[in-house]
């Protein structure tokens, strides 16, 4: 049994049942955000004597799955607030944390192999998991010392109210681009991707711990309280209520990319980084345009051309093996996938169901190793068993060649 509950046995499922934690807990935070935003950008004013009576300042009517439902946003609060109020916020936390334990497991636990990556900069792996915490801390601070410092505007007696939306806009835009920049100067190519999308997912969750969900209780308090509440705690929670739609989608792409080694580990991929995100920001904004029954097409081909660039500046260079295709012997091709690859893809390890602990098995994957060692050059991850640009092209012109074997 110790054999069979090893150290990478138990992390191998503690990365499936983590990562199948997040999602689900992430499809629920994203869900009910989406849906909020939905509903509050399809509020009408209501006209029925009743409802005015009451306080409502919007409503709106659905259908779904065989019912119909109402939906009503008071000006303030209901002239009797319920004792029972739902609050949304298990949903961010749980996302959070189950994101925060799954980047342990997969990257600080292995953080010389995931982490770090001596071409882009050479640092211990504790320095390096330090240097990832201090990122994901750090964009929280900055990110909201510009909403608290940046994001006020003065009303007409002179006191400053929760405002400045397109000055804020602008601050955290350039400081998301600045903090995907050196992310990836210090971090290996996904391991920068992947943290740049959790330095965002921690300004939506730290959004609802430290702003939304504080602010809603003091307004609750108050009223229950009898008292008039402080109408900048429902500016700001809706102020960062709207930036966390905003960032969802570039979260998402990001965290996805960390399976695709063409586009995170290219010289310019801190600007791919940026496309994406930027591409992600647009889409969520013509969704939140069209719930509002404005038709903003145009949003779309922005959208694609920020994907289009991105995809120019990942490809790959030419392969130096098609300009040379001179003969290579499989005795020196074998010797380069023993040194360099075989020891995560044998047997033993199989990783991606990968072999390459034989002949041929080498063989069968021959455009296997071409297409991940010699074009993109995403393999071996990290180059963390230090291939050479000249082992590189051996592999490439011995595919070129046919894949010559005995």
């Amino acid at each position: 049994m110790g054999d069979v509950f090893n150290q990478a046995y138990l992390l191998e499922w503690a990365n499936l049942l983590l990562r199948w934690l997040h999602v689900i807990v992430a499809i629920a935070w994203i869900g009910t955000s989406f849906h909020f935003v939905l509903t509050d950008d399809r509020l009408y004013k209501p006209t029925d004597p009743e409802s005015l009576a009451k306080g409502v300042d919007g409503e709106s009517w659905a259908v779904h799955g065989g019912g119909f439902y109402h939906f009503n946003k008071y000006r303030v609060a209901p002239k009797l607030l319920p004792d029972h109020l739902h609050w949304s916020y298990w949903e961010s936390y749980s996302t959070w944390l189950s994101g925060f334990a799954l980047l342990t497991v997969l990257y600080f636990v292995n953080a010389s192999s995931f982490l770090v990556d001596p071409r882009v900069f050479d640092w211990s792996p504790g320095a390096a998991i330090a240097g990832a915490i201090a990122y994901l801390v750090v964009g929280w601070v900055v990110y909201d010392g510009i909403c608290r410092l940046v994001g006020r505007d003065a009303d007409a007696n002179g006191k400053m109210q929760v405002g400045g939306d397109l000055k804020v806009g602008v601050l955290v835009f350039v400081y998301v681009c600045a903090a995907a920049w050196v992310a990836c100067h210090l971090f290996a190519g996904r391991a920068a991707f992947l943290l740049t999308g959790a330095m965002l997912a921690t300004l939506m969750s730290a959004n609802v711990a430290m702003v939304i969900i504080p602010g809603q209780r003091k307004v609750v308090a108050a009223l229950r309280a009898g008292q008039t509440p402080d109408p900048n705690h429902g500016k700001r929670g809706k102020q960062r209520s709207v930036h966390n739609t905003y960032v969802t989608l570039p979260v998402i792409v990001a965290m996805l990319s960390n399976h695709y080694g063409a586009v995170t580990q290219g010289r310019w991929n801190w600007l791919a980084l940026i496309l994406l995100m930027a591409a992600g920001a647009v889409i969520r904004l013509f969704f939140v345009i069209r719930h509002k029954g404005v038709s903003r097409w145009e949003l779309v081909p922005v959208a694609l051309l920020l994907i289009a660039a991105t995809a120019w500046i990942a490809a790959p260079a030419p392969s130096v093996a098609v300009a040379d295709v001179e003969p290579v012997s499989f005795a020196r091709v074998q010797a380069i996938v023993d040194a360099r690859c075989a020891m995560c893809h044998n047997a033993a390890l199989a990783s991606k169901n990968v072999r390459l602990d034989s002949p041929a098995e080498i063989v069968r994957h021959a455009r296997d190793i071409e297409q991940q060692a010699v074009i993109l050059k995403v393999m071996p991850m990290n180059n963390a068993t230090g291939i050479t640009d000249e082992e590189r092209a051996t592999l490439g012109r011995w595919v070129v060649a046919g894949a010559p074997h005995p």
